[in-house]
């Protein structure tokens, strides 16, 4: 199964140029690097990242990351994946950027 993280530009140059990430500012302040599912991915975009364009949708296996990778609920109680260890760049199985189309972010077909 894949799960989705949404980077700003600037947290993606980070990943990209230090090979590893803790995550943006919330996930340093929670403890855990915040990663949405499919069906979650556009919620969060919606709600966490409106109207931000230049934005990296980041696509990762979740078997991959084993035991550090922990289902919690959160809003309105669904299951939502963090991540307790820093994501690598190897840990990335494809990106792509999420451009704008009015106030809506689109996102690739792969998911829909």
């Amino acid at each position: 199964m894949l799960i989705y993280k949404i980077f700003r530009a600037d947290e993606w140059k980070t990943l990209q140029d230090q090979g590893v990430t803790d995550g943006a500012p919330i996930d340093l302040q929670d403890g855990y690097i915040h990663f949405s599912t499919a069906e979650q991915a556009r919620e969060t975009a919606a709600k966490h990242f409106a109207g931000e364009d230049a934005l990296i949708l980041a696509a990762v296996d979740a078997a991959a990351l084993g035991a550090d990778l922990k289902w919690e609920a959160s809003r309105g109680g669904a299951l939502f994946p963090h991540l307790y260890k820093s994501l690598h760049i190897t840990d990335v199985v494809w990106h792509q950027s999420l451009r704008l189309n009015g106030d809506t972010h689109v996102f690739p077909m792969e998911m829909v």
